[in-house]
């Protein structure tokens, strides 16, 4: 697959890119418009071209052209807030989503994108919310009208293919993903974690401890696992928890980038390094930026191993297809 370029679009600092990396495809190109994504991403996929832009002044011509040839698969994760339930401000009418909130039309810039380099594969990545009542109608509408005439909406959860957290999301694409479940066994959160050495130990990167208030400990301390310490309120009055203590036996629940986990058995909360490993990172795939920006690429990610499963999954079922001339 070393011949099999992929471009990604929105790649954060590059999970669903590792997943296809680690599976021998060749990771070309990826647009971000935030920097320390461009960054992390650079540092990690130092073979790519990484342009920090605004996918909205990005062409299909323009990835030809640096490419200086045509990729086989566009992968991309466009904004879920628009969508999520977890946004108390999203819009009520479901198509206003997609078209009326800026952030949601960004949705059209991949398929518009998609349609201006006509790949053999391309998967879209989103919460499952942006399937909501006539959305997914309009989905296909819109993938039609760039040339890709069967779509498909294949629904996966991450912690069925060895992450230890919990992630439901979709991946449209023209071709069904199937990835089997069979050879993967399910990851505990003390099983990702318990050989890590303390924060600040060990040369392990991103793992620095998060100074916390007194007023704060005196909360966390009294903290049983599985309780939150923070409540927000979601779309349709939904309660959200936040600042959960870990249960060390079960599987995490899904890591968004404002979340904070409390460590199972110590008094503070989970590191950079110890978020990556629950959406099943490798110690060496880097994040740079800010603390709370590193956060936020960790749980806006596409996890690992989730993507190994699709792109080993994409090699086995449709070599012939990308291979074709």
């Amino acid at each position: 697959m070393k011949g099999i370029l992929v471009v990604d679009l929105f790649s954060g600092a590059g999970g669903f890119s590792r997943g296809f990396k680690d599976c021998g495809f060749s990771i070309a190109l990826a647009v971000d418009n935030d920097d320390a994504c461009g960054r992390s991403y650079k540092l990690n996929f130092p073979e790519a071209v990484v342009l920090v832009e605004d996918i909205r002044d990005v062409t299909g011509k323009d990835i030809l052209y640096m490419l200086g040839t045509k990729p086989h698969i566009v992968i991309g994760s466009p904004p879920c807030e628009p969508f999520t339930g977890a946004n108390p401000r999203r819009e009520t009418e479901p198509l206003d989503r997609l078209y009326k909130d800026p952030m949601g039309s960004l949705t059209l810039e991949f398929i518009r994108i998609v349609g201006e380099i006509q790949p053999r594969i391309f998967i879209l990545e989103n919460v499952p919310a942006i399937m909501e009542g006539p959305l997914k109608e309009a989905l296909v509408k819109e993938f039609k009208s760039v040339g890709y005439h069967r779509i498909f909406f294949n629904v996966l959860r991450a912690e069925d293919y060895g992450t230890p957290s919990h992630r439901k999301r979709v991946f449209i694409s023209n071709v069904p993903i199937t990835p089997s479940k069979e050879r993967h066994r399910r990851v505990s959160v003390w099983e990702a974690l318990k050989d890590l050495p303390p924060p600040g130990m060990g040369g392990v990167p991103n793992h620095d401890a998060l100074p916390i208030s007194d007023r704060k400990l005196r909360r966390i301390v009294r903290l049983k696992p599985g309780s939150a310490m923070y409540y927000y309120e979601g779309a349709e009055k939904k309660r959200l928890p936040n600042f959960i203590r870990l249960k060390p036996d079960s599987i995490a629940p899904t890591v968004l980038g404002s979340s904070r986990f409390i460590h199972p058995f110590e008094n503070r909360l989970l590191t950079v390094r110890e978020q990556a490993r629950l959406m099943g990172f490798p110690d060496d795939h880097i994040f740079v930026g800010g603390r709370d920006q590193q956060y936020n690429q960790v749980g806006e990610a596409v996890p690992p191993p989730l993507a190994r499963a699709i792109a080993r999954f994409i090699k086995e079922k449709y070599s012939d297809l990308l291979l074709s001339s």
